[in-house]
């Protein structure tokens, strides 16, 4: 073995721990729903299988492929082999410890940090890593969707904030596309001097396109972030764009969060996946304490929401929601385990005897490879499955409208009617068949065992 790739793979291993560790992960698990000025084309969020049963044949196909190609959006890993083949381990090493900084500044101010340390003072003549390195850092990470719908499509123009010399040998004579818009970068008597041209649509290829583009034949974008649709002028004349992310949709019904109580709300919601207290917390942008079932230890350890675990003895359980509700906002699940089919498991009533507001949601999640759920596995694996779906959704419907319903229910009705009405309200929101069924039915029925969670 090569003593000297030793250094490399260690700090490349390094780089992607720390990229993970430091990753901001709200990104990961909301997505603002913002209006597009533009009245020339409206985005297109839509799960895998409509990319997949769509024809492309016909198109101008524009992909970022920052994202939308590649698995990952974080462009550290592929300027640190740049700096590192480019520049040597002392450059490499500069840009590892400048890492922690790229994070904290904004996305544009971070990719030139990144550009100035692998590029300035390198020959352009003898700058061979775009062709020679970079196509099989890239080649390892393209996402298979991403490839089988790019393999569909017409003619294909790629568009990346990465420099073009780092992009344009790995999209040309790999991915086959006809035209790469990326950022220039400066020079000065033959040497990169670590700037990138302003963002400009090069209006040679712009009029190719144009020229070029038969009567029948349409422009299409695939792309990850709304936030940049105006970035290339590409965009702008494509006729249908289509997002490529986790989508989470939040119907709120007024429910009067800043009125003085003594007491917290209590949100009652159906149990989709682990996820479930988490996304409702980021949808209300409140503080929320999750009371669980069975929750595992490492599940416990990795919440980013304070948890509380419910022992299943009613009066413990009883003082113990009772404590929280005083502290503040909780969300329990009644049904004390996931359900993946569209059925509602019997709901306990263990909630309907609290002397607080009682708010329903309505979870619904859609996924096309990973459900997220086991009945026999880790289930501390749960979340990450749920995540490895390439556009998983989930919708959160908040039913603030019946909260003063079931408060005068539970001045006449028993805490079981009480219960019921609840789960019948969330199927009919949900469209799901009302059952009688428990957690240890489920259980036993899956797995053959009454439920015992592993770590």
């Amino acid at each position: 073995m090569d003593t000297r790739m030793l250094p490399f793979k260690a700090l490349l291993l390094f780089s992607r721990f720390l990229l993970r560790r430091l990753r901001n992960t709200r990104a990961l698990y909301r997505k603002l729903n913002v209006a597009h000025t533009s009245h020339q084309f409206k985005p297109r969020k839509c799960a895998s299988s409509v990319l997949h049963s769509t024809d492309f044949s016909h198109s101008t196909l524009i992909f970022d492929i920052d994202g939308a190609l590649l698995k990952s959006s974080s462009l550290f890993p592929y300027f640190f082999l740049v700096a590192f083949e480019a520049g040597g381990f002392i450059r490499a090493l500069i840009l590892m410890l400048l890492y922690p900084l790229v994070l904290f500044v904004s996305e544009e101010t971070g990719l030139k940090i990144m550009v100035m340390v692998c590029f300035i003072g390198i020959k352009k003549e003898s700058f061979r890593v775009g062709r020679a390195v970079m196509p099989n850092a890239f080649l390892r990470d393209v996402k298979d969707e991403g490839f089988e719908i790019l393999m569909k499509g017409g003619r294909k123009v790629a568009v990346s904030a990465m420099p073009s010399v780092m992009v344009e040998g790995f999209l040309r004579d790999y991915m086959k596309v006809d035209a790469v818009v990326g950022r220039e970068l400066k020079e000065f008597n033959g040497y990169y001097v670590g700037l990138m041209e302003e963002k400009a649509m090069k209006n040679d290829l712009l009029e190719q396109l144009m020229k070029n583009m038969k009567a029948e034949e349409s422009m299409v974008a695939i792309k990850t972030s709304e936030k940049r649709l105006n970035d290339h002028m590409l965009f702008s004349l494509c006729k249908e764009i289509y997002m490529v992310r986790i989508r989470l949709t939040v119907k709120k019904n007024d429910v009067d969060c800043n009125k003085s109580r003594t007491k917290g709300l209590l949100y009652v919601c159906n149990h989709r996946t682990l996820l479930d207290p988490l996304f409702l917390s980021t949808a209300l942008n409140r503080h929320i304490t999750a009371l669980t079932y069975s929750l595992s230890r490492v599940a416990e350890l990795l919440s980013p929401i304070r948890t509380v675990r419910l022992t299943r003895c009613r009066d413990r359980d009883s003082k113990l929601m009772e404590e929280i509700l005083s502290q503040g906002d909780a969300v329990v699940c009644p049904e004390g385990t996931t359900c993946r089919e569209p059925y509602l498991l019997r709901f306990s009533p263990l909630f309907a005897e609290m002397k607080t507001e009682v708010v329903p949601v309505a979870i619904n999640s859609q996924v096309s490879m990973f459900h997220g759920t086991t009945a026999a596995g880790l289930k501390c694996l749960d979340p990450l499955f749920f995540l490895l779906n390439p556009c998983p959704c989930y919708k959160i419907q908040v039913l603030g409208h019946i909260s003063r319903e079931i408060s005068s229910l539970s001045e006449s009705k028993s805490s079981v009617e009480v219960a019921n009405y609840v789960q019948s309200e969330l199927g009919k929101a949900l469209g799901f068949q009302c059952t009688k069924l428990t957690r240890k039915d489920k259980y036993l029925i899956l797995a053959g065992n009454e439920g015992a969670v592993k770590a």
